[in-house]
């Protein structure tokens, strides 16, 4: 027996006109760093978006399927791309300006991108590339920037604003299958070469419906929020899309994303919400601390992409008054797994153990742990494995290219098809995930694992350090034994002796690291994720200052 309900695609469209004609008031302001932000409402966003797509259409060339690619910051125009170009039937397909140029040309040329939109003070990076952009037809300069650069480039220059001066503000949009691919992001390539992440309509729009539950981020028309986790970092968390269909105000940080400008964007504007990965919220401590800013009207900042040290949070509730929320997700998941909202039912103190856990998995996302030997450990809060998960916005595959098959590699994806994370955790058996950490930096170190990620927390809650990071160095006697890269405040005391001490107060003795090294800072991937691989390959290369406490494990 079939039901009697209408059978209405989920797409991007949907969430374009319902922003536009219901929540048209809503507000995109993207800041300047001069006196005046720039504002526009949701409508005049969305007639632009519909401009943008006639433009592409038209002048361009672009057919359905076609890969359109930004390179942009967080701005209006960003956010107009975002609707168009799904919209049209297009796919949208988000550069990370912080890759190396190797890894972006490798990812343009992959996705075989028609065309680029690319920010204009971003031309001096797009600019040597080009030569080597084989599929790329068109670039569209959206703002202010150095043409010169571009004098003789193969690709047709086109001025945004020019492109869109005169359309038409309506669109017979097509009428799409849910199912075709509405964009598409690439992993950061830590390892091999990068790997394509295709989005549906109906996992995008689904997506959008859980980031705006009270489970997750829980916010209105009344609220705004601040996306500082880059449009091109898995879409924002979804925050693009989610704020459209909700009619949430966006206050977009466009290229002013360091500490000194954001304390004055939310001193100014006021938002009441705010995302981005832990070294953002740690530098906006420090600038908070050094220069105080009236930051009152932020109830709640969604924090992920790595874990966010215990220290930080309750340095936020203690001096802010601001609760930092802890998230996970991957380039895979789109990226919500899951959001850290205590129960109902506890006091206070009770809800901290529950705030430093990943949180709880919402409806449409199944997990399980996968422990050595393959078998499905239980949740019951000590029992470790792998995460696996499966859902409506988990892939299923990588893309292969153009027409090539879709890649589904063993150690990505498991045969009975959910996606293997990489990451090593618990899970309560009220549904708390609790990452000890990734499979690849796991310390084993006489046949016992050390979490590295307990290692960091417990060092940046020593007052004098402001970033650590450990990782597994080889061991002639345990295999293996943890190495801490530690970066101290300018006016600190504590020395290795110090640290050790206050880590043995914390944890068993045997976990503790006997080699340290002083850094200027943790190197950080293009998402702003400490990158241990650059410090592996530091340490045997040779080229740390390492400290050596102990010659034998304690």
């Amino acid at each position: 027996m079939l039901s009697t309900m209408q059978d209405v695609p989920l797409t991007v469209t949907r969430i374009l006109v319902h922003g536009t004609q219901v929540h048209g008031r809503s507000t995109v302001t993207t800041w300047t760093g001069e006196d005046e932000p720039r504002r526009q409402t949701f409508r005049e966003t969305g007639l632009r978006a519909v401009q943008l797509a006639h433009a592409l259409r038209d002048d361009l060339r672009v057919d359905r399927g076609d890969r359109v690619a930004t390179l942009m910051w967080n701005n209006a125009e960003h956010l107009e791309a975002y609707l168009a170009i799904p919209s049209m039937g297009a796919v949208l397909h988000t550069l990370n300006l912080r890759l190396p140029a190797d890894q972006l040309t490798f990812i343009v040329n992959h996705a075989a991108d028609r065309v680029i939109l690319v920010d204009g003070s971003l031309l001096p990076l797009l600019a040597p590339l080009l030569p080597q952009l084989e599929p790329v037809e068109h670039l569209v300069v959206v703002g202010p920037g150095d043409l010169s650069l571009l004098d003789g480039c193969r690709p047709a220059v086109h001025a945004y604003e020019d492109l869109l001066a005169g359309r038409p503000r309506h669109y017979d949009w097509p009428e799409l299958d849910e199912r075709e691919a509405a964009a598409m992001c690439y992993t950061s390539g830590t390892t091999g070469d990068p790997k394509g992440v295709v989005y549906s309509h109906r996992s995008v729009y689904l997506h959008s419906l859980q980031v705006n539950t009270a489970e997750s981020m829980g916010m209105t028309s009344h609220d705004t929020t601040l996306p500082v986790v880059p449009m091109f970092h898995v879409n924002a968390w979804g925050l693009p899309h989610a704020a459209f269909m909700t009619g949430i105000n966006m206050l977009m940080p466009d290229r002013f994303l360091q500490p000194g400008p954001l304390a004055e964007m939310i001193e100014s504007q006021r938002p009441t919400h705010a995302a981005a990965v832990p070294t953002i919220w740690q530098g906006l401590l420090a600038e908070l601390t050094a220069k105080p800013r009236d930051v009152s009207s932020l109830q709640h900042v969604t924090i992920g992409g790595s874990a966010c040290p215990p220290s930080l949070m309750k340095a936020f509730d203690e001096q802010l008054g601001v609760t930092l929320r802890h998230a996970w997700g991957m380039t895979e998941t789109s990226p919500l797994g899951t959001v850290a909202h205590p129960p109902a039912g506890v006091d206070a103190e009770e809800e901290w153990a529950y705030r430093i856990t990943q949180g709880r998995f919402p409806a449409s996302v199944e997990a399980r742990l996968i422990g050595p030997d393959g078998s499905v450990m239980p949740w019951d809060g000590s029992s470790a494995g792998e995460l696996e998960v499966r859902g409506p916005w988990i892939a299923a595959a990588y893309y292969g290219g153009a027409g090539e098959e879709p890649l589904r590699p063993e150690d990505k994806f498991s045969p009975d098809g959910w996606l293997r994370t990489g990451d090593v955790g618990v899970i309560s058996d009220d549904g708390y995930l609790t990452l000890t950490d990734r499979a690849k930096d796991v310390i084993k170190s006489g046949g016992e694992w050390i979490s590295s990620v307990d290692l960091e927390n417990h060092l940046m809650a020593h007052p004098d350090v402001t970033e650590a990071a450990v990782v597994a160095v080889p061991d002639e006697r345990w295999g293996e034994r943890p190495l801490a890269t530690v970066v101290l405040r300018d006016d600190a005391t504590a020395d290795y002796a110090a640290l050790r001490a206050f880590l043995e107060s914390r944890v068993a003795r045997w976990q503790v690291p006997e080699r340290w090294a002083l850094v200027a800072a943790v190197p950080k991937t293009s998402v702003g994720k400490f990158d241990k691989k650059v410090i592996r390959k530091s340490y045997a290369a040779g080229e740390l200052d390492v400290t050596d406490l102990h010659t034998e494990r304690p």
